[in-house]
């Protein structure tokens, strides 16, 4: 079932407002290993259900500011998410159909390359080590996905009472 075009842009914004402030919510040193990347997360779920309203330049837009909200290097998240939105855009046809555990290996394989682009721009600047917790936040966004689905669901077929 195809998404009607009562959702507005605010709300798409303002889902990805909330999701920024979920990826910088102050947390422990351990939790913030588990923080997986929400804004991509809320991307894909556009990308895939309203691809005519959010596409590459969303991606891009939302990395930049990502990256200015997280102190990184400008440019590397707005090339991470521009790359798995078109991906996704690419493909939504298809992973419309597909069940939804197949899905969810579609958004592990996201993270996944996400985070591979992540760790090779940060290996340009200066050598870096690749340690066991830098492959949490892809599982744990991986199990997250199903929660984010559904809430971003119900925010798209929410209607508001005139």
């Amino acid at each position: 079932m195809r998404l009607n075009n009562h959702v507005s842009y605010f709300r798409i914004i303002l889902t990805l407002a909330l999701a920024m402030c979920l990826r910088v919510v102050p947390l422990s040193e351990e939790m913030a290993l588990l923080n997986p990347d929400w804004v991509l997360l809320v991307l894909v779920y556009w990308a895939l259900n309203l691809p005519e309203r959010v596409g590459i330049f969303h991606a891009w837009t939302f990395g930049l500011l990502t990256d200015v909200l997280t102190g990184r290097l400008l440019g590397q998240y707005a090339l991470a998410y521009s790359l798995i939105i078109y991906m996704c855009l690419k493909f939504h046809n298809r992973l419309r159909q597909f069940p939804f555990f197949q899905q969810g290996l579609f958004i592990f394989f996201c993270l996944l390359l996400s985070q591979l682009l992540l760790f090779f721009i940060k290996n340009l600047q200066h050598p870096a080590q690749l340690h066991a917790s830098f492959w949490l936040p892809v599982f744990t966004g991986t199990i997250c996905w199903p929660l984010v689905y559904g809430l971003m669901r119900f925010v798209s077929l929410f209607r508001f009472v005139k």
